[in-house]
């Protein structure tokens, strides 16, 4: 491929934008010296090796590599044996630490996904004991550890010793002989100890001289008596240098030994770090992963240049290669026709280069052998190229080598010359190079250039949108017609005088006013029926919300409505067996009265007594029933507050509190819960003319207070499943959510029965034992529907 080509689409520039999230200087060198490959399997590679970085970087939180400098001739040095210094030691020793966090930040990633990187860590060589080894020895760019071996600890703790030996010695001299001296210090003249004598007593201080002040006033002694003293620190400093050389020419060999694997550990970092820095560019940019093929077939939705401010540039969406192998793009100017052609080719050079690309998921992109581009204005004076001499040597370059695994980008074909002359080149150019089989992009302004895409196979007109009332482009692109140019148009926007707007239409030929106009109506009708839609679609999402909230509404009815009903069927259940309890206890009373062996008068009194109130229950009962069957169909005449009424929807009891005779509607009190119903929707229940004696006695029943808790410990398992129904139906009845039974330990029988009973009750929602505080094993709680 031509860098040329690059250049023009911009790669140059987005690589030097990747090249700034890197850390290495090799792993910028490894982005911006990428080069686009036109091999499948390897940009496959390339994006997988991205993908993954982006796993490492934003879902496992994994650090960047850590940085350090450029260690090629340190190592050369090293390799021939060459003692290093301490700084280029801390140098190398910041190779083996990255390699080493590398490998155990990747290694420590279990995800099954992440393979290349997890395999590319393991060919990095790391030595931890060298590693620690240099870090415990250098302790900065200039000083070496005293524990770096136990011959310098030594000589650094004599060398300690001696100096203070000597400042000891030196100090009596400025106590006794301080009047001889300049100034009372102790100061260091050729890595010897000296004192500063004055001059005219220099003979009274006997010792060596080692230098004189500039103005001659103060001569630097070294009394005798630490003459000794001084030869001795020279010569343990001397054997301090040497052992400090050794340790450094030491540690030097060691990474000399492995210098070849470090060269690798070099390589291998530069490019996972090169990986990272597509990933962290990507994802700032809000970028996705396109699938690829060498189909030549590129689908790019809601695509976005990523050199043009997001927060400013439209998303464009294009299709090509698959019905088509060309795109004509025509339309007005400033449209965005130039941005879409050079997208589309920046995006297959970006996936080629294992970058993701800014569109939308879903998105497809090629993968050619040749990407050619004639964008712009070429001219060049010192080859003395006008702007048409350059167009033509880039389209007869792109004519020459294209093929079928090409993808040619024109802009303005046939432009810069006269234009019977440009679109009759034109024409020659598009039918040639749909001949050779590749896929591209050209686009025109030329009417004819327009027409003559209709009469071949495998190009497709296309056009970007323009507002023909605002005579704005909208950067959208309209696959399958022609675009008006609307120079006319938007020159009258920009103010351009009308007379001369007026003269330049009259020289307008009338094919030529007569395509115009056909394409700007046919742009105008398109707009309009988009609009439409639009508004239907909008108009359709907003009926659906509504649907679904009043299907929402239906359905909380429908569960209030069981609920309701539920309580009733519980309420029926829990009268009748009421009534069937104090039956069962009258007749038990009559008949322990008919077994005794002597029966008085007060005995047959009492025994009337009760078959007058089972008669009396059993009269109540059908007298209720005959109420039930007695409904009347409430008007607005009839319905006043504290009216009983059966409600007809919910098919359950209720009583008005109140009827507005304005709104026609009637506030009922059913259960717990309080509603507005028409009066078509309730019956009155008996009579029509409701007491108020009635309505009192009905007001003034008192409410049991809810009972949480049964206890059936010693019941036969008979006695306690009907004690348990009874006391479930009563807890619906209260509208409870949990319950307890108290049924104990014991064998465990009763237990059993209780959770077999329960696990098929339709009531039940779910039972557990109690835990600890609640009673534990000897109880279970209930969680009610």
């Amino acid at each position: 491929m031509d860098n040329k080509n690059f250049e023009r689409l911009e790669l140059d520039k987005i690589l030097s934008f990747v090249s700034e999230y890197a850390v290495l200087d090799g792993g910028k060198r490894c982005v911006t010296e990428c080069a686009p490959s036109h091999d499948l399997e390897e940009v496959r590679f390339r994006l997988a090796c991205t993908e993954e970085c982006d796993k490492l970087l934003y879902k496992y939180g994994l650090g960047k590599i850590e940085y350090f400098p450029d260690l090629t001739d340190i190592l050369n040095r090293a390799k021939k044996g060459s003692a290093l210094s301490c700084a280029e030691l801390l140098q190398a020793n910041a190779l083996l630490r990255s390699a080493r966090i590398a490998y155990d930040g990747i290694d420590n990633v279990t995800d099954g996904e992440i393979k290349i990187l997890h395999d590319r860590v393991q060919r990095l060589y790391f030595d931890r004991t060298l590693e620690n080894d240099i870090t415990d020895k250098i302790i900065s760019t200039e000083a070496v550890s005293d524990f770096a071996s136990d011959k310098l600890y030594s000589i650094r703790s004599r060398i300690k010793s001696l100096n203070e030996r000597i400042r000891l010695k030196l100090s009596e001299y400025l106590t006794n002989d301080k009047q001889y001296l300049q100034d009372g210090i102790v100061t260091i003249r050729n890595d010897r100890y000296v004192i500063p004598v004055k001059a005219e007593y220099k003979h009274k201080v006997r010792g060596f001289v080692h230098d004189r002040s500039q103005t001659g006033a103060t001569y630097f002694i070294e009394p005798e008596h630490v003459l000794e003293l001084n030869n001795e620190l020279i010569s343990l400093t001397i054997d301090e240098r040497e052992e400090v050389e050794a340790i450094l020419r030491a540690l030097s060999v060691l990474l000399g030994n492995i210098a070849n694997s470090l060269y690798d550990d070099i390589e291998i970092l530069n490019e996972i770090d090169a990986d990272f820095a597509r990933a962290e560019y990507c994802y700032k940019s809000k970028c996705t992963k396109p699938e690829v093929n060498a189909r030549g077939y590129i689908n790019i939705i809601k695509g976005r240049h990523p050199l043009i401010d997001s927060k400013k540039i439209v998303p464009v969406s294009l299709e090509l290669g698959k019905n088509y192998n060309f795109l004509l793009l025509s339309g007005a100017n400033t449209g965005g026709k130039t941005v879409t052609l050079k997208t589309c080719g920046l995006f297959c050079l970006m996936a080629e280069c294992g970058l993701f690309i800014p569109a939308a998921e879903g998105s497809s992109v090629s993968v050619f052998d040749n990407v050619f581009c004639d964008v712009g204005d070429s001219q060049s004076i010192e080859d003395s190229l006008s702007t048409f001499s350059s167009h033509v040597i880039n389209v007869k370059n792109i004519c020459d080598n294209a093929d079928g695994k090409s993808l040619v980008l024109i802009d303005e074909l046939g432009g810069g010359t006269n234009p019977d002359e440009g679109q009759a080149l034109a024409k020659a150019v598009v039918k040639h190079l749909l001949s050779r089989g590749c896929r591209g992009i050209v686009t025109t302004h030329f009417t004819a250039l327009k027409e003559f895409a209709y009469t071949l196979d495998g190009i497709e007109n296309a056009s970007m949108e323009f507002d023909a009332n605002t005579l704005k482009p909208l950067y959208s692109i309209k696959i399958g017609l022609p675009g008006a140019s609307n120079a006319l148009a938007i020159s009258r926007r920009l103010g351009l005088d009308e007379r001369i707007l007026n003269d330049a239409t009259s020289y307008l030929s009338e094919g030529a006013r007569s395509f115009e106009n056909v394409v700007r109506r046919a742009e105008e009708s398109r707009v309009k029926a988009d609009e439409v839609l639009r508004n239907a679609q909008i108009l359709e999402s907003e009926w659906n919300k509504k649907l679904k909230e009043l299907n929402a509404q239906i359905e909380e009815v429908n569960k209030e409505k069981e609920k309701i009903s539920r309580s009733a069927r519980a309420e029926s259940r829990r009268i009748i067996a009421e009534r069937t309890e104090r039956a069962e206890e009258i007749l038990a009373e009559i008949e322990d009265i008919f077994a005794k062996e002597e029966i008085s008068e007060a005995d047959l009194i009492k025994a009337r007594t009760l078959k007058n109130k089972l008669e009396n229950s059993a009269f109540e009962e059908e007298a209720q029933k005959k109420q039930v069957n007695s409904f009347v169909q409430a008007t607005k005449e009839n319905l006043k507050e504290g009216v009983l009424v059966f409600v007809k929807p919910l098919q359950s009891r209720g009583q008005v509190l109140s009827f507005s005779q304005k709104k026609g509607e009637a506030e009922v009190l059913c259960g717990t819960m309080k509603m507005h119903c028409k009066p078509q929707d309730l019956q009155i229940i008996g009579d029509t003319e409701v007491k108020q004696e009635k309505v009192k006695i009905i007001k003034n029943i008192p409410l049991s207070q809810p009972v949480l808790e049964i206890n059936i410990l010693g019941l036969t398992v008979e006695e306690a499943l009907y004690e348990v129904d009874n006391f479930i139906d009563k807890a619906v009845t209260d509208n409870l959510e949990e319950i307890k039974v108290i049924h104990g330990v014991g064998t465990g029988k009763l237990k059993k029965a209780i959770s077999a009973h329960l696990a098929r009750h339709k009531n039940v929602e779910s039972y557990r034992p109690g835990k600890y505080g609640e009673g534990e094993s000897g109880v279970t709680i209930i969680k009610l529907r």
